[in-house]
Order: structure tokens, then sequence, then C-alpha cells
């Protein structure tokens, strides 16, 4: 992650299912930078979005929000925030790629949406 620009990153789910998706990106996020504590969502852009869910033997908080279905939130502690791209699922490769590259540069400001257009 860049920690610097708008975006810290971005993730590629398979699928709008947040229960199948979300814990394989906590765990993964969690064995690079710590616990992960609370992660926000458009709960309109996912399929059955819980307040909580369990992941690396944590519970881990679920806020929503709506109008950002290509951002995600996740927090780090209690004061780390991180944004994340979210590049929908069926996006075509290299567009994903693209998008996902330039959310991951250093410095980026471009916003999701022009990631997204590729």
């Amino acid at each position: 992650m860049s920690r610097e620009g708008i975006f810290d990153g971005a993730w590629w789910p398979r699928s709008n299912h947040v229960l199948a998706e979300l814990p394989d990106l906590i765990t993964a996020l969690g064995a690079h930078f710590g616990r992960i504590v609370r992660v926000g969502l458009d709960s309109t852009a996912w399929d059955g979005v819980p307040r909580s869910l369990a992941a690396n033997g944590l519970t881990i908080r679920i806020n929503w929000f709506v109008g950002s279905d290509a951002t995600i939130s996740v927090t780090r502690g209690f004061q780390d925030h991180f944004l994340l791209l979210v590049v929908p699922p069926g996006t075509n490769p290299a567009t994903a790629a693209s998008a996902m590259a330039g959310a991951s540069a250093t410095g980026n400001h471009t916003t999701a949406a022009e990631l997204l257009l590729g």
C-alpha cells in the first residue's frame, strides 16, 4: 500500500458476496499490516452485509455507508484507516489490472470512477 494519494491500494473480489470475499481480504491485510478491527463499505454494492463477521479468529465490525461502491475502508488498530479501490467482480482483466495499478501508485489522485473506466 502506498499510503500517499487517494487510495492505499486496490481489491478485486470474485463476487459481491461479502461473507465469502471479505474474510480473505482481512486475513491477507492482517498478515502484512496487523490486526484489522473494522471495515466500512457501501451496503448497496454487496449481498447480505452483516454488522460483523469472523476472520482470522477475530470479530470484525462492519460499518455501512451508501454512495461509494468502488471503495472500501479498512481500520487497523483504532485510528489507522486505509482506503482501497474495489474493482467490481466481472471487470475485464486488462481494465482491472490498470485500475489496481493506478490505485496502488504512490501519490495517486485519480478518482475511482476514472480508474475503473480503463
